[in-house]
Formats: C-alpha cells, structure tokens, sequence
C-alpha cells in the first residue's frame, strides 16, 4: 500500500425539490472464473463458440447427470478471496435456487447463499491523488451461470443457446459502503483491475464476463454515518437493485438515473418499492423488471448431490505463497523505486500488462524517464490507434533508444523520430540512428561555430537577450533547427549563455 492518509471522497449530494438527499450504493458483481471447464461438467467454457457446442450432459439436465465440483474454480476463488484480502472459509457448501428461467434446463441454479467459500473482506478504491474510498466485501460465493436467451432470430419464436449454462461464476457482494456513481464505477473497475493481476477473470464486460447488479437507494444526510455505528439497514431507505450492468459509463448514468426517480417519488409523498429494474441505454431510464425476490421466495435448500467443500489450510496458504504482486504493492514499489508521481504510477499500473511492459522497457535506465516516455510517446500512440502498446513498439525498442538518449547519442527530439521510423520499418534503433546520420552533435567547437553565426545574423535579437535573459531561449532554439536537432541541448544552452553573458 502506499504510504500516504487517504482521505474519503465526499458523499455525493442530489438536491431535490424539497431537500438534499444523499446516495447509498452496494453491488454484486458477477466475475467469470477464467477456467477452461465449466463448475461442474467438462464442457468448454470458449467464448464464440457454435451455438449450444460447449454443452455437457449435466448442463443440459440429462436424467440422473449429477455435478462434479471443479477444483480449479475452487482454488480460483479462494485466489480471489486472498487477493481482496478476505477471510477463507475452510467449509463451505451448495445450495439449490430454485427458479424457472428458459435458459436453465434444471429449473435451479446452484449457488451458494448459506455457507460461502469466501467471507469478509476490503478493497482500496483510489478516486484521485490522496483520496480513496475503502469498500468491504461482505462475501463471495460460487455459483453457476444460465444460458442465453435469443429474440432476434425470428419473429415468432425464440431459441436458447446453453453454452454459458454451467460456467463458474464468483459473485462478489459488497456492503452498501459506496456513495455516487463515480465511486460504484470506479469500485467496478478495481475488482476487474486486481482479478485481471491475479489472473482469476479477464474482467471482458463487452462478452459478458464481468457484470454487476447495482443496488441504488436514497437517505438523509448523515443517515449513512448512523447505519455505520448502529448497523441498522433501515435508514438507509428502500433500494432498488438494477440488473445486469455491463459499462462502467451506463452504471454511472443508472445510479443517477435512478436516485432521481427516486427521489421525485419520496418527495411527492410516496414510497419507493423494492424491486428489480433494467436499464434502458437508449432512452437513459430504468423500468421495473418485476417485484425483488427475497431467499424465501427461492426456496434455497442444501443441494443433495453435492457435499460440503472442505479445504485445507495448507492448501489455502500455498495459494496464497504464488499471489503475484497486487496493483496496490506494484503502484507503491513504482512511487518508491523509481521516483514517479502517484498518478504516473497509477496509469502504469492500471494493466497488468502495461505495468509488465514498462518494467521490461526500462532495461538499464532511468525509471522516470522510461515512464515519461512509455506513456506520452508509446501508450499515448496505442491509444489514438487502439491498439496494444505491444503493436506501437516491443519494450526491448523502447529500453534501446532510451540508452541511446542516456549516452548522449541522441537529443530526446531525436528519439522521437527515431521511434517513428521503427513503427514504419520495423528497424533496429542503434541501426537506424547510424544509417541515418541522426547521431547527436557533441563536439563544442563546432556548436559554437553555429551559435557565433547566429548571433552575428541577429544583432537585435542579441541585445534584447542582453536585457532579458528568458530570451536566450530563442538562440538556443535557432541552433537545435540549424543543426536539426542534433546538437547537444545541455552544450547549446551552456555556449549560448557565455556568448550572450559576455
């Protein structure tokens, strides 16, 4: 962690007609376990496949087809768990949901809602240099996916596609500690951020692999803080759960949404019923889906062909010996080690891949430089061209004409172009500076020569430097074009200054 006091953002105030209310928001997200099999068949869980070809006896609900636990999937949510720095529950066990969904040939979905794998835990959401909001988990639990329903195919009936029935999903509750849109995205985006480092989903919201049930309510201020001491959920209001968020964009404008539908509702007088709602981007509103189920309404029970799971705690603590290091830990070793500000170090870290790819960009040089570099040269072209930073140049190119940028063979300007040739040719660096003649120009006489010629062509210039140094500027701009940038910047600024001090 870094060692900075953070302090919280400030909740996020709506003014109504009548009052100021303030916003509490809790989500469950839905995270796809990255394995190659489902929880518990051995179909394929390849994205883009044939339409109902990843589909195992036991996810279509064959007679007598019974549930065998995937141990991978097991160890990827006590990898989860550790990683959100939450308690293991070392016994844990299944429980049937029953529901009726034409996607879910059991008729049940098995879940677990009494005895979780994963308890308690926190997660750092950053909200800007210094201010973060801690957000506790209260559980994760295993559970299967449904398949997929299609309308679209014809315009009398519709078709199921089961190759998602059965895929392994962690759904990741958190307290109701999240106070506007802003923060319940960014939360969002944290998740995908360590789950993607600790390799236990791709965090892809556009397949459906990551996507969260946003549950938005409305209170008085300072109602929050009561429910803090006292725990008591009722102050809070009543909430709405809105259903199946896959944008962090369309999340934020479903909390707003909302709170002021909301809102309208309790200040002409009426009372907000707790139900389940879609999000309509296209009209920017959410409508009622139907009335929020509690448990009861589920009829969860034990499921009977599948025992209590019961890990090891020597299991559990190998799992935790191969964590790799976490965004926090990396974004504070980035600050400490190499000198970066939190907010260079926050972009590096953002991706794991990113971070991976800066830290092999470096090779021998300055960290600070590579990272001004990395993100104003090389990730600032992937993304105008959306693209990965990989396709802009390999980390072994970058390290390259960095090393020639500290040796003084190039000027930083050089290195520039240095990389545009390479994205064009493909060419090696040192290569291409030889070939090119773009070697920088350190030998001082023949500056000064530049510079002396200079200063006789512009007589005026010079006693206006005289009078105004910030002036000299100009000369030394005057040279590096002679010279097409290749003179030494520190040698130019040093001659330019004794001639005009003189």
């Amino acid at each position: 962690m870094l060692d900075l006091t953070y302090e919280a953002p400030k909740p996020k105030v709506i003014s109504g007609a009548k009052a100021d209310w303030e916003l509490v928001i809790g989500l469950e997200v839905h995270a796809q376990v990255s394995s190659r099999a489902k929880l518990f068949s051995g179909a394929s869980t390849a994205f883009g496949a044939e339409p109902n070809s990843n589909v195992a006896f036991v996810d279509a609900a064959m007679p007598g087809m019974l549930p065998v636990i995937n141990e991978f999937c097991v160890a990827q949510a006590v990898r989860t768990g550790l990683g959100l720095k939450a308690a293991i529950n070392l016994v844990s066990a299944f429980d049937r949901k029953n529901y009726f969904y034409p996607d879910l040939p059991q008729g049940y979905q098995i879940s677990q809602l009494y005895h979780p794998i994963v308890g308690e835990g926190e997660v750092l959401v950053d909200m800007g240099p210094g201010v973060a909001r801690l957000v506790r988990i209260e559980r994760i639990h295993l559970e299967q996916d449904a398949g997929k329903s299609i309308h679209d195919m014809d315009p009398h009936m519709s078709f199921v596609d089961l190759n998602r029935t059965g895929v392994a999903l962690m759904e990741i509750v958190s307290r109701p500690d999240l106070r506007g849109p802003e923060e319940a995205a960014a939360y969002v985006g944290k998740l995908r951020q360590i789950m993607r480092y600790l390799g236990t989903c791709d965090g892809n919201m556009q397949n459906g692999n990551l996507r969260a049930d946003v549950n938005v309510s409305i209170c008085e201020p300072g109602a929050y803080e009561k429910y803090r001491e006292t725990g008591d959920h009722s102050v809070l209001g009543t909430r709405c759960e809105i259903k199946n968020m896959n944008s962090m964009r369309f999340i934020q404008q479903a909390i707003e949404y909302e709170a002021r539908r909301q809102i309208a509702i309790v200040e002409d007088g009426g009372s907000v019923v707790q139900e389940t709602r879609l999000y309509d981007p296209d009209k920017g509103e959410t409508r009622s889906m139907r009335s929020k189920e509690e448990a009861h309404d589920y009829r969860y029970f034990p499921c009977p062909d599948l025992l209590p799971l019961e890990i090891e705690q020597g299991w559990v603590d190998d799992i935790a010996a191969s964590l790799p290091e976490l965004p926090d830990e990396k974004k504070a070793r980035f600050v400490k080690d190499f000198g970066l500000t939190e907010y260079d170090a926050s972009v590096l870290t953002a991706d794991v891949e990113l971070a991976d790819y800066f830290e092999k960009s470096i090779g021998k040089g300055d960290g600070k430089q590579t990272a001004n570099w990395v993100i104003n040269e090389v990730l600032g072209r992937a993304n105008k061209a959306e693209v990965a930073v990989t396709e802009i140049a390999a980390p072994e190119v970058n390290a390259a004409i960095l090393a020639l940028v500290a040796s003084n063979e190039i000027s930083t300007k050089i290195a520039k172009e240095v990389l545009e040739i390479h994205i064009e040719t493909g060419r090696d660096p040192v290569e291409i500076v030889d070939t090119e003649g773009m070697k920088q120009v350190t030998d001082t006489g023949a500056i000064e020569k530049v510079v002396d010629e200079i200063i006789a062509a512009n007589p005026e210039q010079v006693e206006k430097a005289k009078q105004n140094p910030k002036l000299a500027g100009w000369f030394v701009g005057q040279v590096m074009k002679a010279t097409g940038g290749k003179a030494n910047p520190q040698a130019v600024n040093e001659i330019v200054a004794k001639k005009l001090g003189g």
